[in-house]
């Protein structure tokens, strides 16, 4: 059974903000709601105050511009994924959208709430936190099950794998993400929305507790060439092992530069500088396109039970090279 809390459903950006507590639990965001109610009914979060900001028109919508998509936080995943413009020039990010839940679920989720949805890991759902401790300060996931937990990015108290599919796609173009707060706004780029906590306290987020999520930019993609690829254990909806971004500015059969950010391996989307160093200046061939998938694992340091998916994220960033060159898997 839930606990009591107030519910409150503004109806601008202004009023959302001044209703959200300055501190985390005290107050939670509703969208599409299929995080946060989950969340609530498992008492993993308690809040005293629920915000619903569903009513707030100017949180929705998808424009297309010259300079690329604005694309609104409440906008629903499969409105994002029925798009014509985003299916002509940003295919890719359809095809994530797509990916990224079961139909039943495009039709509520939004975009930002996507974005922003809480780690996946069973020890934080059930409870024992977001950076779980034995009563004898070990690291409880170290030592217990994580065949689904980070391979890179792992060394500190933060083992959990950023839940987002759609977040490295859209870090891969470079996109921005617009928030609204009792300052006004502040705009900073998608891959420095992710962070890693260190306490119970801090969340895996750049979010202050009295922030929203305005709106997600993307950027012309112009030329730029895509390759995404998800690795998951069955076809039918799962969550993904591992997955791979890679976008790629080619002149001819040469790589003037590129981009590989990957998924499921780690607290946040992780760019693989490794890998990108391997990709630029070089002329795509399927040698190439391994030695990424090479690179982008060399830091990897896999936990007791899920070294198999540092095999798993080789080939997915290989493919996902491939992909973005129009190459033969």
């Amino acid at each position: 059974m839930m606990r009591r809390f107030e519910y409150v459903s503004p109806t601008t950006k202004i009023e959302a903000v001044h209703v959200l507590d300055s501190r985390w639990g005290i107050t939670e965001v509703i969208a599409g709601g299929s995080d946060v109610l989950a969340l609530m009914k498992a008492h993993v979060v308690t809040p005293k105050r629920l915000v619903n900001i569903k009513n707030i028109p100017e949180l929705r919508g998808v424009i297309m511009t010259k300079d690329g998509l604005r694309v609104g936080a409440l906008t629903r995943l499969a409105d994002l994924a029925e798009n014509r413009d985003v299916q002509r020039y940003y295919a890719a990010l359809a095809e994530a959208v797509v990916e990224a839940a079961s139909p039943q679920i495009r039709n509520v989720a939004t975009l930002g709430g996507n974005l922003c949805q809480r780690p996946r890991c069973w020890y934080f759902r059930n409870g024992y936190g977001l950076l779980p401790k034995h009563s004898s300060s070990k690291d409880l996931i170290a030592e217990g099950e994580n065949r689904y937990h980070a391979i890179l990015g792992n060394d500190g108290a933060a083992k959990f794998v950023s839940p987002s599919t759609i977040a490295p796609l859209l870090i891969a173009y470079d996109a921005r993400i617009r928030i609204e707060g009792p300052n006004g706004a502040r705009e900073l780029l998608l891959e420095k929305f992710y962070v890693m906590p260190k306490t119970e306290t801090e969340r895996e987020h750049n979010l202050d507790p009295n922030e929203i999520i305005t709106k997600i930019v993307i950027p012309n993609p112009g030329s730029l060439k895509i390759g995404y690829c998800e690795i998951r254990q069955k076809q039918a909806f799962d969550w993904p092992l591992a997955l791979a971004a890679v976008a790629l500015r080619l002149n001819g059969s040469h790589i003037d530069d590129a981009r590989v950010v990957m998924g499921h391996v780690a607290p946040t989307p992780w760019i693989s500088v490794e890998a990108e160093n391997v990709l630029r200046g070089s002329l795509v061939t399927q040698r190439i396109a391994e030695s990424a998938g090479e690179a982008a694992v060399t830091a990897a340091k896999p936990l007791s039970q899920n070294g198999y998916k540092v095999q798993l994220a080789r080939v997915a960033v290989k493919r996902a090279v491939l992909k973005a060159t129009g190459a033969t898997l």
